[in-house]
């Protein structure tokens, strides 16, 4: 209805029809209701800059579905017959979620993704590159066989690894419900059916991290530092752990800087055996 051809019935006054009541501006009678409010759903203040849109929540690659499905809620003053009646429909809406196998396993995979990257303290831009990663895993049939989890594991540990970020294996593998064998078994298919840019890892990547859990000094990080780089360029490091390299250097600084730091707590934290951080540390030391 407009208020430029539409007329009041009773004094032919103007026609207001911008809110959900067409109302006459000169008498006040309304002519028309419509039951849907097409108005805003909140107040306007001249100060509040911010725009407002009805949408709902973000689409996002962490789910199987896209964040597009529904649950059913839980409610604390059900009891009883009620109760166990919505606790299955609650089942059988969970069931109806997912059609087949492939997207069980997809939502379980998934699943695993977030825990495994919330536990590593990791960014929500890995969470999302992890699950598409599994998703091309999935569709190139590389899960026929293995672990569901280790296939989860090994795609936040790929991603990791392409994204430049310091995580080892050991590091993976103790937050994940997968162990170490199946992750690496998980990866090398990853790797190997999928041709991932994955390079050697920098040593001088996992420095800060180790530093930090060691409570070393800024000067002894420093040095490290530099006998990291030092190692690299002299390509020194080459068929040896990388986590095992970073170690060796943050030892051999702590030694230079008369820090009281034993090899065991740094062979742990680095997740290397004492032994492989004596050999590399001899190599870093007479070299360096």
């Amino acid at each position: 209805m407009s208020a430029v051809t539409q007329r009041c019935p009773e004094c032919d006054g103007a026609i207001d029809a911008s809110t959900r009541e067409t109302v006459c501006t000169e008498c006040g009678l309304v002519v028309d209701e419509d039951q849907l409010d097409r108005g805003p759903e909140w107040r306007s203040f001249e100060d509040d800059s911010e725009e407002k849109a009805r949408t709902g929540a973000p689409l996002t690659r962490s789910r199987h579905d896209r964040g597009l499905s529904t649950e059913i809620g839980r409610s604390t003053r059900l009891k009883g017959r009620k109760r166990r009646q919505m606790a299955r429909l609650r089942r059988e809406h969970s069931r109806a979620q997912t059609g087949s196998k492939r997207d069980r396993n997809q939502r379980i995979g998934f699943i695993e993704i977030r825990r495994l990257v919330s536990q590593l303290d990791l960014s929500t831009t890995i969470r999302d590159r992890a699950c598409v990663l599994f998703e091309s895993a999935q569709e190139a049939d590389l899960l026929v066989g293995r672990s569901i989890e280790g296939f989860a594991a090994a795609a936040v540990y790929a991603t990791c690894r392409t994204g430049g970020i310091a995580r080892t294996v050991e590091e993976v593998a103790a937050d994940a419900q997968a162990d170490g064998d199946e992750l690496r078994v998980a990866y090398d298919a990853i790797n190997r059916e999928l041709g991932l840019p994955t390079g050697p890892i920098d040593p001088r990547e996992y420095l800060a991290r180790f530093a930090s859990q060691l409570d070393l000094r800024v000067d002894v990080e420093r040095r490290a530092r530099e006998l990291a780089t030092f190692v690299v360029e002299e390509n020194l490091a080459g068929g040896r752990a990388p986590s095992g390299v970073a170690a060796a250097c943050l030892y051999t600084a702590a030694r230079e800087g008369d820090v009281d730091v034993t090899q065991r707590e740094v062979a742990d934290v680095a997740g290397v055996a004492p032994a492989t951080l004596r050999s590399t540390y001899q190599d870093v030391h007479s070299n360096a």
